[in-house]
């Protein structure tokens, strides 16, 4: 009899072991993400350049550390300078500059955050990134003497006649305005994307491109 009863209780110690380890297996928690290896840069604006990202996620109950690199969601904090390709792959975009690199899971209610990572685009100076800011080059080409008129630029950076060509911030707004001298008329504007003011006065580029715009006076 006694050892019917201690082969009954080994039997109930046993259920009630693995009835809690599978608790435990089922409430699995991520506490942290850690994604590596850690900043980058890039020598170029390549889009067939890429990193390859890792994320190792920390769990408890039981303790564990996974590479969770596929099922976390990658997230660039500036897309225009790199961004995903696909899980943990990431690729110079458009222009030069620094994007700050993430993953992020959702686990219950809650959101883990990795550590950031920095990621800088460093590319040729015609794209003026040395600095690790873009920019890209608008130039004016007047089509007539500097003594017929000017076209200046907002914000500041060309006069032309004197100055005719500056860099602007990459996606920046720039107002090119002519105004022609006494007993000169402005003739109007060559590729020119936005026309605008009396007179058509005023052409309106964005800066997404080294750029190259043509006026004439007469």
């Amino acid at each position: 009899m006694i050892r019917k009863l201690f082969g009954i209780s080994v039997l109930l110690a046993a259920a009630i072991s693995l009835l809690n380890s599978s608790s435990c297996a089922r409430n699995q928690q991520l506490t942290s993400i850690n994604i590596q290896p850690g900043n980058g840069t890039f020598a170029a604006v390549d889009p067939t350049a890429y990193f390859i990202y890792k994320a190792y996620g920390t769990y408890i109950h039981p303790p564990q550390t996974l590479d969770i690199t596929n099922k976390v969601t990658w997230q660039s904090d500036n897309p225009q300078v790199a961004n995903f390709t696909s899980p943990g792959v990431i690729s110079p975009t458009q222009g030069c500059g620094v994007a700050q690199i993430f993953a992020a899971m959702h686990q219950d209610s809650n959101d883990v955050v990795s550590n950031l990572v920095s990621i800088t685009v460093d590319g040729p100076p015609s794209l003026g990134c040395p600095q690790g800011t873009a920019t890209f080059n608008l130039s004016v080409d007047v089509t007539a003497g500097s003594t017929d008129g000017v076209i200046a630029s907002s914000p500041a950076g060309i006069t032309c006649g004197a100055t005719c060509a500056a860099p602007f911030p990459s996606g920046s707004s720039v107002a090119l305005t002519a105004t022609p001298n006494t007993g000169k008329i402005f003739n109007g504007w060559a590729s020119c994307p936005s026309v605008s003011g009396q007179g058509g006065l005023t052409c309106t580029v964005m800066m997404n491109s080294d750029t190259t715009i043509s006026g004439s006076f007469n």
